[in-house]
């Protein structure tokens, strides 16, 4: 135990060194090699290629996985910290705009899949499992947050009754609008858009397009697309 601490500890220190070395040198050409090549020794996994601008926060780097191509901007917070399981990872290609804050609490797992757009000011929380598809659009403001506040018992604090983890998944080719909210427990099924400002408290069928507080399903894209080729669509 004691040698795991010290091993933590060590981590946490080579960790604030390197990012506050390096973490503020100007985008140009040098500081971004420079971080990318540096940086792998404190990553669980840090790709070539990988463009990271200056002013991005990493914590908990030993537990976050960044793959080839991704472009991270300024402002940028992750923060992997927390329970030793905890894992965010990055796949191929992934963008993140300016201020996106992603963050763990207890036993999180935190997947952005290829060629996935997050939009600057969205906030990605747990703690639970967040799994994001492939080529989704996630606009600005957006918050996606893998837990609930429990509150039932009204003569105890909220912030005492716990919280429950059911998990959230956002499939692939999912377009979300400017600031919508997607709470703990949902899916949104691929091919999805989701109108700004809604509020998605329920499973989302896949090629839907979903608006308002809560978000309900307004058309399915499938359907209206085979409707005009002149398909017949099945009524059972």
């Amino acid at each position: 135990m004691n040698n795991q601490k010290y091993s933590s500890k060590l981590q946490r220190f080579k960790e604030l060194l390197l990012t506050t070395l390096l973490g503020n040198i100007p985008t140009i050409a040098l500081g971004t090699k420079l971080r990318n090549l540096v940086y792998r020794s404190i990553f669980s996994q840090l790709d070539s290629q990988v463009y990271i601008q200056y002013g991005v926060e990493f914590l908990g780097t030993d537990r976050i996985e960044i793959s080839k191509g991704v472009y991270i901007f300024q402002g940028v917070r992750i923060d992997a910290q927390g329970h030793s399981s905890n894992k965010i990872y990055l796949s191929r290609g992934v963008a993140i705009e300016r201020n996106v804050n992603i963050g763990c609490l207890d036993n999180t797992f935190i997947h952005i899949d290829e060629e996935t757009f997050i939009g600057p000011d969205v906030c990605i929380a747990g703690p639970g499992e967040i799994k994001i598809g492939k080529r989704c659009m996630i606009a600005a403001h957006s918050g996606i947050y893998g837990n609930n506040h429990n509150f039932a018992n009204p003569l105890e604090p909220i912030k005492y009754q716990g919280v429950t983890r059911k998990g959230i998944v956002i499939e692939d080719d999912c377009w979300l609008g400017h600031g919508v909210t997607v709470l703990d427990g949902v899916t949104i099924g691929q091919g999805s858009v989701i109108g700004a400002g809604a509020v998605v408290t329920k499973d989302i069928p896949p090629f839907s397009v979903a608006i308002g507080v809560p978000a309900r399903v307004i058309k399915n894209r499938m359907s209206q697309q085979l409707s005009k080729r002149g398909v017949g669509i099945p009524q059972t």
